[in-house]
């Protein structure tokens, strides 16, 4: 089964070797046909902390790295 990718914003890098990805989807409302955007945030693996707060990342799934890590960063 192919990996998910996802794009998104790095909203934090507190942590070592993490970085908290906000991830923005748009999507039509079925009943108001008006157009929703709803984020999510991923916590992903960043293994030399190149990324900083405001960088556009993409993300792919992985084995878990952690209890919370479940996604890691592939490109800026």
């Amino acid at each position: 089964m192919p990996k998910r990718i996802l794009s998104g914003v790095v909203t934090s890098n507190a942590n070592a070797q993490t970085v908290t990805v906000s991830v923005e989807r748009r999507f039509t409302h079925p009943v108001m046909k008006k157009t929703i955007r709803k984020s999510k945030k991923y916590r992903a693996h960043d293994e030399q902390n190149a990324f900083n707060v405001g960088d556009t990342v993409q993300i792919q799934e992985c084995a878990p790295k952690s209890k919370t890590k479940r996604w890691e960063v592939i490109t800026a």
